[in-house]
């Protein structure tokens, strides 16, 4: 099953998907009026909701989906909205998904107080539904993830990072938060410890996958399709795959260079220069086969589950994730 966009998938759960989207923005509402005035601004902000799709897909493929399900995509979403109103305030974006970001309207202070309401809203739901296992799991992502953060910029400001440390930040920065999708999404329909750490593990190897085919389009991209600059990561002093692969791989004195002008702010010919250095040094094939790797992975995971549409439509996903091109 090759899939061009995630709707093809998502019809596989269209009626908890328009349950959630219900719950979610009652999930949101609050009695005062700023508070209530900027999350119906983040509203606006339509994503893919790619991770409440994970949590329904996990629920259906260990048993089927119930309120429980739709609690734990509730909480995930709201922990997930929360780090990208924090992380905006961090990395002073100015949009995000085409609209000015939090911070750009309401400035940084209610930009983090309005990350922390979301995160709050997104504990107490699962305190008062009594959902004590989710609590145990987002908690351990939430830390998972601040110290993701907090490695890549110390490695932003040394600009020493090698492989196993950029797999280690990709994987508390990104695949934990689609580890723990999987996990609640499980552990909703099953007391299965074999199926829920099937799904965990499958989340975490979808999600390195998944993050490393973003960090390859940082280099192959185009800006019209991909929504961003090319090079973004360059410009960032990001140290991802395909260019930490590249760097071991040229002659000493090429990668001290490209090193040099990485740190003295790469300018657009610059750059230029990075991206084709990268693709010149295997940089691109090389992370292109790793992603694979962990998406194969994430498949295999899926081995332990009787056929069913709910496991075509998760292995499909993980083949677009790798091969899709924004």
């Amino acid at each position: 099953m090759n899939i061009k966009s995630l709707s093809e998938i998502t019809h596989l759960i269209d009626e908890d998907l328009d349950l959630f989207n219900n719950q979610f923005k009652q999930s949101l509402k609050s009695n005062v009026g700023i508070v209530d005035l900027i999350t119906r601004y983040i509203l606006k902000q339509k994503g893919k909701k790619i991770r409440p799709t994970l949590v329904m897909l996990s629920s259906k493929i260990c048993g089927g989906t119930a309120d429980r399900s739709r609690r734990g995509a509730i909480l995930v979403e709201l922990l997930h909205t929360a780090t990208l109103v924090h992380d905006d305030v961090v990395d002073n974006s100015e949009t995000r998904r085409g609209l000015p970001s939090i911070n750009a309207i309401w400035k940084n202070k209610i930009g983090v107080l309005m990350g922390d309401y979301l995160l709050a809203k997104g504990l107490m739901l699962a305190v008062e539904s009594e959902d004590y296992d989710f609590l145990k799991v987002i908690t351990r992502t939430v830390k998972r993830m601040s110290e993701g953060e907090l490695l890549q910029i110390n490695k932003t400001r040394k600009l020493d990072n090698d492989e196993s440390t950029y797999l280690r930040i990709i994987s508390d920065k990104t695949a934990s938060l689609l580890s723990t999708c999987c996990e609640i999404g499980a552990r909703a329909a099953t007391n299965d410890e074999k199926k829920i750490n099937a799904m965990k593990d499958f989340g975490e190897n979808l999600g390195i996958a998944f993050q490393i085919r973003d960090d390859i389009l940082d280099y192959i991209g185009t800006e019209k399709i991909f929504g961003k600059p090319l090079g973004g990561d360059i410009k960032e002093k990001k140290l991802t795959l395909p260019l930490i692969h590249a760097l071991k791989n040229a002659q000493p004195n090429e990668s001290k260079e490209i090193l040099k002008s990485i740190k003295s702010g790469a300018k657009k010919a610059d750059i230029t220069t990075v991206i084709d250095f990268v693709k010149r040094n295997n940089g691109i094939d090389y992370a292109d086969a790793s992603a694979k790797e962990y998406a194969k992975k994430a498949i295999d995971c899926l081995g332990i589950f009787e056929s069913s549409e709910y496991k075509t439509g998760l292995s499909a996903l993980v083949n677009f994730v790798v091969e899709r091109k924004k």
